[in-house]
């Protein structure tokens, strides 16, 4: 009985914890604009966050080749529409953000 509370307690927490994230990674979102190009599901001005997930689903670099594209901005990867460099963005939000983009399916 206290080991299947003690599981219970675990799964609880861990879902607990993605929700914190989820909550967080949609915040910082709307903080720094990211929603005025990009929604979870369709396509804007720049892809549907469900469809980044998609494309570098199962990719290890694609954290920190994300990151890089959120700072830095880029191009051609998702049509003629350049992805603008986010200045306003630090790099431990970028990886939240990123963490968070790529946990949407």
């Amino acid at each position: 009985m206290k080991r299947t509370l003690m599981m219970v307690g675990m799964v609880v927490s861990a879902f607990a914890s993605q929700a914190a994230m989820a909550d967080a990674g949609l915040d910082l979102a709307k903080s720094k604009n990211c929603l005025a190009c990009h929604a979870v599901s369709t396509k804007l001005v720049g892809p549907a966050y469900k469809d980044v997930a998609a494309k570098y689903a199962g990719q290890k670099d694609a954290e920190g080749k994300l990151v890089q594209k959120v700072l830095k901005g880029g191009s051609g990867t998702w049509g003629a529409i350049p992805m603008p460099a986010n200045p306003q963005v630090s790099e431990a939000e970028a990886h939240t953000l990123v963490k968070w983009v790529l946990a949407q399916k």
